[in-house]
């Protein structure tokens, strides 16, 4: 299933070139299609920038060739202007809600269990990024995989609480001042600040879980992580 940012992302590769997966993700996501309208809006601002009248000769005196330069020139600018004016349009996509993206592509990852992970995986996982877990305070860890998010490797743990699921992303290459809340569909959680060491998103899909409960499930991962670089 294509994502957001990666539709954007071959839209803007290539405004005529769409694919089946983007033509199906353009009809479902509202947000998208907007996006297209702008940039085919931009695409044709464009074209009528740099077009320029036929000449109607092939041998142009001297002295007439400046103000077609000058033509040229005034219509890059205005071009220029308009990727500018559309870059800026264009709404970017929070930490949160990428986060909140990426949970879509591995729903199996939330199942309730009391089978742990093997604890080789879990090495493995908090290895890559240079850290390693404290089991003891962490609690039971049902799922641990490397995920790509943001052009990054960042582990993705789930550990189970009494009040369900919870899911941790640890995001060394991301920053944010201070703890910020969200609640996207169906996703509740916190990005928190770890000094000197990025993000760290924590989830649940408890809509009943009130924000004292998640800051506590919040301290006790962050306190369970060792830093080993």
């Amino acid at each position: 299933m294509m994502e957001c940012k990666q539709y954007r992302t071959a839209l803007l590769a290539d405004p005529a070139a769409a694919t089946a997966d983007m033509r199906a993700h353009g009809d479902d996501c509202a947000e998208c299609a907007q996006f297209t309208l702008r940039v085919e809006a931009f695409e044709v601002r464009l074209a009528r920038a740099v077009r320029l009248p036929p000449s109607t000769s092939r041998r142009v005196p001297a002295v007439d060739r400046a103000p077609r330069w000058y033509a040229i020139a005034a219509s890059l600018v205005a071009a220029v202007g308009a990727a500018a004016l559309l870059w800026l349009a264009v709404p970017r996509s929070s930490l949160a809600g990428d986060v909140v993206t990426h949970m879509a592509g591995e729903p199996d990852a939330w199942r309730r269990t009391t089978q742990a992970v093997s604890q080789a995986q879990l090495d493995l996982v908090m290895q890559d990024a240079h850290m390693r877990l404290a089991a003891a305070t962490s609690g039971l860890v049902s799922y641990a995989s490397s995920c790509a998010f943001r052009g990054h490797r960042v582990p993705h743990l789930v550990v189970q609480d009494p009040s369900g699921p919870v899911t941790v992303m640890v995001l060394p290459h991301e920053s944010t001042r201070s703890a910020e809340s969200f609640d996207e569909n169906g996703y509740r959680g916190l990005i928190l600040p770890v000094p000197e060491h990025g993000a760290m998103a924590i989830l649940t899909q408890n809509q009943s879980l009130d924000p004292a409960a998640i800051d506590r499930i919040a301290a006790r991962l962050r306190a369970a992580i060792r830093w080993t670089n």
